[in-house]
């Protein structure tokens, strides 16, 4: 069944590559904004079915598992919904559909934060966590703004839509911190849900990990743990 045109507007729409990318990059800050009242939703630009290195488990049996990872995760988290595009893990690109495909999705849920991987961070970074920060960037600026951009959209009923700030995570250049000391924990619980991948995690203890990672962020500040982020405000 296809889904509905338009749904009930969302505060904040996080797009990732892959199930667990919000989770290591952003829970903290999910949580905390779900506890401030914050309507959140999830789109998944793949469902991860290459994350792995055990030879017993095909493509469509991970990705299945994944999206349910990624489903408990989002229960955890209070996210309202994770929508799933089924694109190619691995396979992303840079092209007018994957950027239809998004400027589709913002104009459905039009929330006024869109959050995402950074496609600027330099060196080793997945290739589609910078192909998604890139193809995302480019649909809220101009496409999803623009009334003449995909006017078969138009036609959907999707109206064009203005989105005020980005959320960059994984960024070399931090020029936004929240406080997750309160979420940190709900961050963990939710990661925890990706059993799959924390199998795979190869730095040893991920929560160890990504608490010293927190810790590091919000050196200098009045709290204990951060996520940092490159944050744009979007040209209105």
């Amino acid at each position: 069944m296809r889904e509905a045109p338009v749904s009930a507007p969302a505060d904040v729409l996080a797009i990732a590559a892959h199930p667990d990318d919000c989770e290591f990059g952003a829970a903290g800050t999910i949580a905390r904004w779900v506890r401030e009242g914050k309507s959140v939703v999830y789109v998944l630009c793949t469902s991860g079915e290459k994350g792995t290195n055990d030879p017993d488990l095909t493509p469509p049996a991970l990705a299945a598992i994944r999206e349910q990872e990624q489903r408990a995760a989002c229960a955890v988290l209070g996210v309202r919904e994770a929508v799933f595009l089924r694109l190619p893990d691995q396979g992303l690109e840079d092209t007018d559909d994957f950027r239809r495909l998004l400027v589709r999705q913002i104009r459905r849920f039009r929330p006024r934060i869109v959050l995402t991987s950074d496609p600027y961070r330099r060196y080793i970074w997945h290739r589609d966590h910078r192909i998604v920060g890139q193809v995302v960037l480019d649909a809220v600026f101009p496409y999803a703004r623009d009334r003449l951009a995909y006017p078969e959209l138009l036609a959907e009923g999707l109206a064009p839509h203005k989105v005020r700030e980005l959320y960059f995570w994984g960024a070399e250049e931090i020029n936004c911190r929240v406080d997750v000391t309160a979420t940190f924990e709900i961050k963990i619980a939710a990661l925890r849900c990706h059993k799959s991948q924390l199998r795979e995690f190869s730095r040893g203890d991920p929560v160890a990990w990504l608490r010293e990672r927190c810790r590091e962020m919000a050196a200098g500040e009045s709290y204990g743990l951060a996520e940092g982020f490159h944050r744009v405000e979007a040209p209105p």
